[in-house]
């Protein structure tokens, strides 16, 4: 079976390598290059921590589990030349200033009934885990399973072993279909025709437009999200660090700006603090507002950080679904097309399990997760399409 991805982010790259182990044969196509946009403009977060009980959940539960398998792959068959994943196994950690211990302490009991280890710490447990950390926080529940990896050496590295499988990588944008009405045989790109079996459209914040480009309706948005980075400095920060307004600001569908603080070293020294999330479409001027505001959050939850230098700050967009759901299966209207997308900030994390709904959907693999809640053509995402 031949089958085109656009998009080789995380998620593109993911499917590719999943459906060239699969027996098919692919053709990845992308507009500006391996982990051009969104899979290069995050934190590489691997969480279960931040998932509601349900649908979504059992996803991040299942991938992340395969992230520690994959990720040992990767960097053990990678060639010399290739960056390792720098997966690490580091833990999050979800503190509570004192108006917060309630309804973090009743969003992890709910958690632990659905399987997800979440263990409350002591002042004495935290203090000698986050030994920086602001003597305000009072609460905290340290999730163990909570991980981290590279995101864009990451994706290189799913790609990297997807082509060395005999996967094609083109660069060029879809401009349409081939095919008749209803029915997909390939994508027309600005590098040519390529004729596909199959098309699975990866492309993340913008896989609403090639949907309509393709002859299909998917009401996904891009989400704006702003990240600093300060300079390389010994070690203060040991465990993924967020408050407990990260996990409101992932499910609000609030177009507003709306901050939260998320702090956690790099392997390379580096601290990285977010997060911003924004609905203003492409606008790719961010200006200082989310950076000021991600910056006080992070000085009130360790505040040795006011006394640092920044690095640099970057931002992306991500796929914003409106029932907070990714979109993964076939159209429900265009035959020989399947939609891979809508994950917002936790592609990463769901990359994995997402390849293997998409090999179920496309070849018919085996899979133990139930890919229902996800489809497109699910009452949810229709009505705001």
């Amino acid at each position: 079976m031949r089958v085109a991805v656009i998009g080789s982010g995380v998620v593109g790259a993911a499917c590719a390598l999943a459906l060239i182990e699969g027996g098919a044969e692919v053709v990845v196509i992308d507009r500006v290059g391996v982990a051009g946009e969104t899979s290069s403009r995050c934190e590489g977060n691997l969480l279960v921590s931040d998932k509601a009980p349900g649908a979504e959940a059992d996803l991040a539960v299942a991938s992340n589990a395969m992230w520690r398998v994959l990720a040992e792959r990767l960097d053990a068959d990678r060639p010399s030349s290739q960056p390792a994943t720098e997966f690490e196994a580091k833990g999050g950690i979800v503190v509570a200033f004192g108006e917060g211990e309630a309804a973090l302490e009743r969003f992890a009991a709910a958690q632990r009934a659905t399987g997800i280890r979440a263990e409350a710490m002591d002042v004495a447990a935290l203090a000698a885990a986050e030994p920086f950390l602001s003597p305000e926080v009072v609460h905290a529940v340290h999730y163990p399973d909570d991980a981290q990896i590279q995101p864009s050496t990451a994706t290189q590295a799913l790609l990297d072993t997807a082509v060395r499988g005999g996967a094609r990588l083109v660069i060029g944008e879809v401009t349409g279909p081939l095919g008749r009405a209803g029915r997909l045989t390939g994508v027309a790109t600005t590098a040519g025709p390529i004729e596909a079996d199959v098309v699975v459209n990866c492309a993340g914040p913008w896989a609403g437009e090639v949907a309509r480009r393709l002859g299909a309706r998917l009401d996904i948005r891009p989400r704006r999200g702003v990240i600093l980075v300060t300079t390389p400095m010994p070690q203060r920060v040991f465990h993924k660090v967020y408050d407990s307004d990260y996990v409101g600001a992932v499910g609000s569908g609030d177009a507003a700006l709306q901050t939260s603080t998320v702090v956690e070293s790099t392997p390379g020294g580096t601290v990285l603090i977010g997060s911003s999330r924004e609905r203003v479409g492409f606008d790719d001027r961010p200006g200082v507002a989310p950076a000021a505001a991600i910056a006080a959050k992070a000085v009130r939850l360790f505040p040795f950080l006011e006394q640092t230098l920044l690095l640099r700050s970057y931002f992306g967009f991500r796929p914003y679904a409106p029932d907070h759901l990714p979109v993964i299966g076939a159209d429900p209207d265009v035959a020989g097309l399947v939609h891979a997308t809508g994950h917002e900030g936790a592609g990463i994390g769901l990359a994995p399990a997402t390849a293997e709904l998409v090999a179920h959907a496309v070849l018919g693999a085996p899979t133990a997760l139930d890919p229902t809640p996800f489809l497109p053509g699910r009452a949810s995402l229709q009505e705001t399409a």
